[in-house]
């Protein structure tokens, strides 16, 4: 199962040409293009890059600007859907033919909290008997890169493992649910508590191994999370 982006919507003739923009760099900043340069860039004519540039923007898949120093193109919201999806089809191309999803981005530092939930007991029960393994005392957070948003939304649909809250000693602790997933070879787990406090682009894993000391990892290193929908 992939990203569901209509495709259809656009030629392959477009689409070659929000690719050549993006790699550009259109798809995180503006940039001067004349359709003279796209054309020159496609092999085709500036008339008929000049047609491609102005279906795009019918479409709402790029915002042209002009200016008097010529003329600036971005790739819009709904431009960037539609290469995320060419993208991840791409990865199970050339990657692991069993993976179903993929989210890639860049580790950053907790609030620390994830040590001492991850260590309580109860729930560390409920991770070896329905995740099938122990997770490391500590969680792994990750900010996913825009292209990967979709993909995260995407997992909603699936089946979820349930960690059920419970109460100890007048206090009470909240449910969450994981998703199996594994990162670098080794079995984790996205986890997301009842009540989290992270953005939608922020995930926190559950890992056998700490995956900080065991692969290197700092603030800022990039690493990809595989989920296989069996």
């Amino acid at each position: 199962m992939h990203i569901n982006f209509d495709i259809a919507m656009i030629s392959n003739d477009d689409l070659m040409t929000l690719k050549k923009i993006a790699l550009m760099g259109g798809l995180k900043s503006q940039v001067c293009l004349s359709s003279q340069a796209m054309g020159e860039r496609l092999e085709i004519s500036p008339q008929t890059a000049s047609r491609r540039l102005i279906s795009l923007e019918k479409e709402k898949l790029i915002s042209r600007t002009i200016r008097p120093d010529g003329q600036y193109i971005r790739i819009n919201e709904s431009g960037e859907k539609i290469l995320s999806g060419e993208y991840f089809d791409y990865c199970r191309v050339f990657e692991k033919t069993d993976v179903s999803y993929l989210l890639r981005g860049e580790v950053i530092s907790g609030l620390g909290e994830g040590r001492y939930y991850v260590s309580i007991p109860h729930y560390m029960k409920q991770f070896r008997d329905k995740l099938g393994f122990e997770p490391f005392p500590g969680t792994l957070n990750l900010r996913l890169d825009p292209v990967s948003l979709e993909t995260r939304k995407e997992l909603e649909k699936l089946e979820w493992v349930e960690i059920e809250g419970f109460v100890d000693n007048d206090r009470t602790f909240g449910s969450a649910k994981c998703l199996p997933c594994r990162i670098e070879g080794s079995a984790s787990a996205i986890i997301v508590p009842g009540r989290t406090h992270y953005p939608d682009d922020i995930i926190e894993l559950l890992c056998e191994h700490g995956l900080r000391s065991k692969l290197g990892l700092k603030d800022g290193d990039r690493i990809k999370v595989e989920i296989t929908n069996d």
